[in-house]
């Protein structure tokens, strides 16, 4: 996935062909803050223009800007499910938490 981070906001990054621009789009918050450029470089310095525009207009309106995720995450799964998941994470010596969170990443790694 081709992701980019600034001041704790993720982007997903996109290429439209047709115009020859990246464009982009941060994830993980209810505003919309988006941004383009036609090289690296151009997408790079809009995204971090984009959340600093973003930020200094919550600011200027006396609001809080919409935060990025927290890193917590409550799951709802089958009892079963969650006693095969506490024996596989037991079975590499790791604590749940962190097993479930490494094969997360994993799986958005390889994504």
């Amino acid at each position: 996935m081709n992701m980019m981070t600034y001041k704790g906001y993720s982007a997903k990054v996109n290429f439209d062909a047709r115009d020859n621009i990246f464009w982009g789009k941060v994830i993980g918050i209810k505003d919309n803050i988006s941004f383009e450029g036609e090289t690296v470089s151009q997408l790079t310095q809009d995204f971090h223009n984009a959340v600093e525009h973003y930020l200094a207009d919550c600011k200027q309106e006396g609001r809080s800007p919409d935060k990025p995720y927290s890193g917590k995450l409550t799951l709802r799964i089958a009892p079963s499910v969650h006693a095969q998941l506490s024996a596989a994470a037991a079975h590499t010596g790791k604590s749940l938490n962190k097993w479930v969170a490494d094969t997360l990443e994993q799986a958005v790694l390889s994504s």
